[in-house]
């Protein structure tokens, strides 16, 4: 190498952005998600994390520097940062690690291999499970195939009917099956891995929302440290929002008398459906629960969960079967077994393309809820919004 090519090349820019970056620059923006990723990755446990309603936020617990700054950070500590899936580059960073390229103009839902539609193929996953018990089956069958020991899932805590979700993990198919089904307000399943650890499991699944599903790989781009190894194989959640918990108490019980503890199942198609104990079945429309909406997804750009193994949803006209997006090489070795073995069933994904057209929609949509003044790639790809036209004119 000679002396002109030392001098020129390029240096790679030391990584120091601290709690104090991760505070001014994610949370006091309402681009934090709530996912918990800088809460785990924390190797000083000086952050907390709020569970409650109208929280879902992580906090700096140490009083030295007040809640803005870190004595660790000012020290030398970036981990908080480096797990963040909302900190500057996120997206290109997992996109670079997972796929070695970033996300094309057209990719607008993620980069993926496949589209699937899929089912678990026994009748009792597919029953206790959601549009179709994919996810159930599928944490199942990695259990008991040995890709992983436990999943970061989440629970309804205590009495089941307090529909409050709790981050928990499951070890065996009565676990899983436990932790099926949907919650539509918000659990981070990240905060399960202290006890995945301490119960000493090694291969884990995490299961989470998309904003959940970019955790590990933007922790394994930026080489956050050890915390992030366990973590061997992602599910993500297609989500266009969540909802704060007094939705059940201000809304569900204020307006339609359905109390929280008679509710026995969820589900959203174009409605908020809500089954009952004593067998009713009721919809609420969706513009009227938008009040509720959690501030965290306010701005996430990710319907898609593109960044998990596999993503997952139950969106088109085929209620009982999951729309499959298979975005990895361990993602489609899964999904192929499970096919081969018979553990699920499997369409292609044409076989509705409703839903790969709507599944798009909604990744625009929430695309576009990304600030303009935020890293702009997490833009790219958005058609110009339509014109709208003008009212008036020509009429007499």
């Amino acid at each position: 190498m000679t002396v002109t090519e030392r001098v020129t090349k390029p240096v790679r820019e030391r990584w120091s952005a601290q709690w104090k970056e991760l505070k001014s620059e994610v949370i006091d923006t309402d681009l934090c998600t709530g996912c918990a990723g800088c809460v785990i990755a924390c190797p000083h446990d000086v952050l907390g994390y709020d569970h409650e309603q109208g929280g879902y936020r992580p906090f700096h617990l140490e009083d030295e520097l007040g809640p803005d700054d870190c004595v660790h950070g000012q020290k030398g500590c970036t981990s908080c940062t480096r797990a963040c899936p909302r900190f500057r580059l996120w997206e290109a960073q997992a996109n670079e690690h997972l796929f070695g390229r970033p996300r094309a103009a057209e990719e607008i839902a993620g980069i993926y291999r496949d589209i699937l539609l899929t089912r678990a193929s026994d009748e009792t996953v597919h029953d206790l499970g959601q549009d179709g018990g994919l996810v159930s089956a599928i944490l199942i069958w990695a259990l008991r195939e040995g890709y992983v020991d436990a999943a970061l899932v989440s629970y309804l805590g205590g009495d089941k009917g307090d529909w409050v979700a709790r981050p928990g993990v499951a070890t065996s198919p009565d676990e899983v099956l436990a932790a099926a089904g949907s919650r539509y307000t918000y659990s981070a399943n990240t905060l399960a891995i202290d006890e995945a650890l301490e119960r000493g499991f090694e291969r884990l699944a995490l299961v989470g929302m998309s904003c959940q599903s970019s955790v590990p790989p933007v922790m394994w781009s930026r080489k956050v440290g050890k915390i992030s190894k366990p973590i061997v194989f992602n599910i993500g959640l297609l989500c266009s929002k969540t909802f704060d918990d007094a939705i059940f108490e201000e809304l569900f019980w204020a307006k339609y008398g359905l109390a929280r503890h008679e509710i026995v199942k969820m589900n959203i198609k174009g409605v908020f459906q809500i089954w009952m104990a004593n067998g009713e079945y009721h919809e609420i429309p969706l513009k009227e629960c938008h009040a509720w909406t959690r501030e965290g997804c306010n701005h996430c750009p990710d319907f898609a969960a593109e960044h998990a193994d596999i993503s997952t949803g139950g969106i088109g006209e085929n209620h009982d079967w999951t729309l499959t997006v298979v975005r990895t090489e361990l993602g489609r070795e899964i999904i192929d077994r499970m096919i081969a073995d018979g553990s699920i069933l499997a369409r292609p994904g044409d076989d509705d393309p409703g839903a790969i057209a709507l599944m798009r929609k909604l990744a625009i949509k929430s695309r576009r809820r990304w600030p303009a003044g935020a890293e702009p790639g997490v833009r790219v790809g958005l058609p110009e919004p339509k014109a709208k036209a003008e009212v008036g004119r020509g009429q007499s």
